[in-house]
């Protein structure tokens, strides 16, 4: 089963069981993870659900969509190289530990 690993701006890790096919942001959202805000509901239209996908994990999930990439201009918190609305990330098959950093503030 995969697992999504949400790395706190203070360090604290929280890793929950995710369902393939599920969004980094639902997980959270369902499992009360700290720090996802998610206005939007997962439409892409917000970039409260902002997070930093570890460089571990960049290989196991979709490239960044141009509707993702325009979005993500607006983040709070600082567009990085690695910025992702985790709305759009979704959780791949497999025994896989998607790992992402939750910004300091999304609004």
């Amino acid at each position: 089963m995969p697992t999504i690993t949400y790395v706190q701006p203070t360090g604290e890790r929280q890793t929950v069981p995710a369902d393939a096919g599920a969004t980094v942001m639902l997980t959270a959202i369902a499992h009360g993870i700290g720090g996802i805000v998610a206005e939007c509901g997962g439409a892409a239209m917000c970039a409260t659900c902002h997070v930093y996908l570890d460089p571990a994990s960049a290989a196991l999930v979709a490239p960044v969509s141009e509707v993702e990439n325009e979005m993500l201009e607006s983040a709070a918190s600082g567009r990085r190289e690695n910025s992702r609305l985790s709305c759009q990330i979704v959780v791949p098959a497999g025994d896989h530990d998607v790992i992402v950093h939750v910004p300091s503030h999304q609004v």
